[in-house]
Parts: C-alpha cells; structure tokens; sequence
C-alpha cells in the first residue's frame, strides 16, 4: 500500500504527520524572500524535515486513511506499519526511497537517516496561486550626467539683441493672443453646433426603435393563437472553480476528440469553453475544493500526462 499520498495530503493542514515505526514529517511555515543572486521574489510556503526519534503513533495518518478507504482502525495500523517495516529494510540495504511530492531518503554513513525535500509543492494553503516572482532590475539611464558633459564641450554663445527687435515683440504677443481667442470661439461654436445636431438625431433613432417595440409588442398581444408550454429538462455539471486542464486546441474539433479519448479512459472530462487567447480548453475534471483539484493534478501528471496544468477562476 502506498500511503506518501496521504501524507502528502495531511501536510496541507497539519505541521506534523507521523508515520508509526518509521518518523514524522514536519512542516515550518516560512516568510517570504527576496533571492539576490536570481532576482526572484519567492511567496511565503512550509518547508519539509524529517525526524526519525518521532516514530510513536499519534493516530493521526492511521484516522485519516481509514475514513478514507472506510476500513477498521486496527487492520489500517498494522497495514501502516507494515510499510514503515519495508521502508526501513530498504534503507538499511543501501537503496533511496522516493516519496512522491514529498521527498528523498536514504542512509548516510552513521546510519541515520538523510532527507531532501522535493519543494515543487507549497504545502501552505494561504500561498495557494501565489508563484515565484522573477524581476528584471530597472536600468535607468543617467541623462543628466550626459548633459553636463554636452555642456562641457559645446560652447555657448550669447549675442545682445537688437532694441528694435525687443519694442516690436509685446505687438506680436497681443496678436497672437487676440487670434487665438477668435479660433477658440469658432471652434467651440461648431462644436456645440455639432452636438447639437447628434442629440436631435439620438432622439429620433429612440422614438423609432419604441415605435417598432411597441408594434412587436401588440402584434404578439393581439395574435389568438395559444402556443403549448414545452417543459425541457437541462441537466449540467456543475462545476468548480478549479480546473485540471488536458489541453488547449485551436481548432474545436480537437478539442471535442479529446473530450471523447479521456471519457473513454474513465475521465469525467469535459470542453471548458474559448480563453483569452482563443484556443479551445478541455479539463480533466474540476473541484470546488483546492485541495482536492492539487492532489488530482499529481495523480494525472504521475499516471497520464506531465503537461497538465490547474486553472483556477476568482
């Protein structure tokens, strides 16, 4: 019995998951973080350990695997502790045991116990959409040393002006004033013409559209034939607000072929509608639950395809 999926599951909500005989799992919230190097801002997340003197069942992954599977209590500890039994024999034969979406293990040299956590999963549920962030360092260009260089090398020479040219020029300034204003005026005026003009027009387009409304209206009020009511049953899946997604197609048609393909598998597939982008989405399934959408994502990337992809609306 494979159980890494449960525990895998319980990391969602629990800081620490035992495995009786074996060790406990622990899971240490942590802040977000700036990497210098890289320039990626990384979201807050729990970061995984082991623990191998933590092996004393709490009952915790025991409860959790039989309300799931509905079995005994009894039968589900002595299956648990049957895989700590072979987990423990495999590291003691020199061989690594890959735990998938939580980590590696394997024995050093003293005999203890070395763990690596696979950190492609954030198991810290206020995170959840949230990815790391990689920022390009804004390079500004400095205009102002560029200029006093300029200055340094173009000499700048000013010549008096003449006192005829500088008693003619308030005369300039008031005309061009005085004509600026006469073609505000008449720009203005058309302009309030032209409005005009459009309201009178948006006026009598409305009293067209209410006559013809009007007329549609008494026609179907004034008809003496009684349709007969229809009742139609419209059944729809329901569907969450998180996706698995198989695919997005240009064409309808592949999408519709896919569709067929994964309900033949055993999939409750169905075609998701048109993105941004105007490529046709097909989803494996969808949840209500973000959780459950995380855990069914892995088991389709581990068994059926490594491209899927979760979509999650607001």
């Amino acid at each position: 019995m494979r159980i890494d999926s449960y525990i895998e599951k319980l990391l969602f909500e629990y800081n620490c998951v035992v495995v009786p005989g074996f060790g406990a799992f622990l899971a240490h919230g942590k802040s977000a973080e700036i990497d210098a190097t890289t320039n990626t801002l990384l979201p807050p997340t729990k970061s995984i350990s082991f623990n191998a003197q933590l092996s004393k069942n709490d009952g915790l992954l025991v409860s959790h695997i039989a309300k799931e599977k509905k079995l005994g209590y009894e039968e589900l500890l002595q299956e648990v502790e049957g895989v700590a039994e072979e987990w423990n024999k495999k590291l003691e034969l020199g061989e690594s045991l890959e735990l998938f979406g939580i980590g590696k293990l394997w024995l050093n040299r003293e005999q203890r116990i070395q763990f690596q956590p696979e950190n492609r999963v954030n198991y810290l549920t206020s995170s959840f959409g949230l990815s790391s962030f990689a920022a390009t360092p804004i390079q500004r260009e400095v205009l102002k040393e560029e200029v006093e260089v300029l200055e340094e090398k173009i000499p700048f020479i000013i010549t008096p002006e003449k006192r005829e040219e500088t008693s003619f020029r308030p005369w300039l300034k008031y005309a061009a004033i005085f004509l600026l204003a006469i073609s505000l005026g008449v720009t203005s005026y058309r302009t309030y013409g032209d409005l005009q003009q459009k309201e009178v027009a948006a006026q009598q387009d409305a009293q067209q559209e209410v006559s013809r409304l009007i007329q549609e209206a008494t026609f179907f009020e004034s008809d003496p034939l009684e349709l007969p009511a229809i009742n139609i049953n419209v059944s729809k899946k329901q569907l969450g607000k998180h996706h698995v997604i198989a695919g997005a197609y240009r064409m309808e048609e592949n999408a519709d072929k896919r569709v067929a393909q994964l309900k033949e598998k055993g999939f409750s597939a169905f075609y998701l509608g048109v993105n941004k982008y105007g490529l046709h989405q097909v989803a494996y399934d969808s949840f209500e639950d973000p959780k459950d959408a995380l855990v069914f994502l892995r088991k389709v990337k581990a068994t059926e395809s490594r491209d899927a992809w979760l979509l999650s609306e607001k």
